[in-house]
């Protein structure tokens, strides 16, 4: 049972990774954390372990085969991204989990009143 709900998560996540560019952080992190009782780090973790493949091949693949990756940018980005996930990653390790988590919804907050009252 356990598996199939993880699998109902990781459905929901994708759907709205490929609708919205989003999934990981938003959706799969609060979940595990809420509604499978694993604390922020782990949730953290599993989350960049889901995400290496499925959201980076399958649903980029078709966002390029319609034209819609700038793939200059994205080398640099990824770049940056490779490098700054090893340095995070090593940093949150000296956070405290209560801290983690008040410190995560704190920038989703900040992400959301820009998104809705940003020009």
């Amino acid at each position: 049972m356990t598996q199939a709900l993880y699998a109902a998560l990781g459905l929901v996540a994708g759907i709205f990774g490929g609708l919205f560019g989003i999934g990981g952080a938003i959706i799969i992190i609060p979940a595990l954390v809420y509604l499978f009782g694993l604390t922020q780090h782990q949730a953290q973790g599993t989350t960049l372990a889901i995400m290496v493949a499925p959201v980076g091949l399958l649903a980029a693949l078709r966002y390029y085969q319609n034209g819609n990756v700038n793939l200059s940018i994205a080398v640099f980005v990824c770049l940056g991204f490779f490098f700054g996930g090893f340095i995070g990653a090593h940093f949150v390790q000296y956070v405290p989990g209560p801290l983690l988590k008040k410190m995560f919804g704190v920038l989703l907050f900040f992400i959301s009143m820009q998104m809705m009252l940003g020009k």
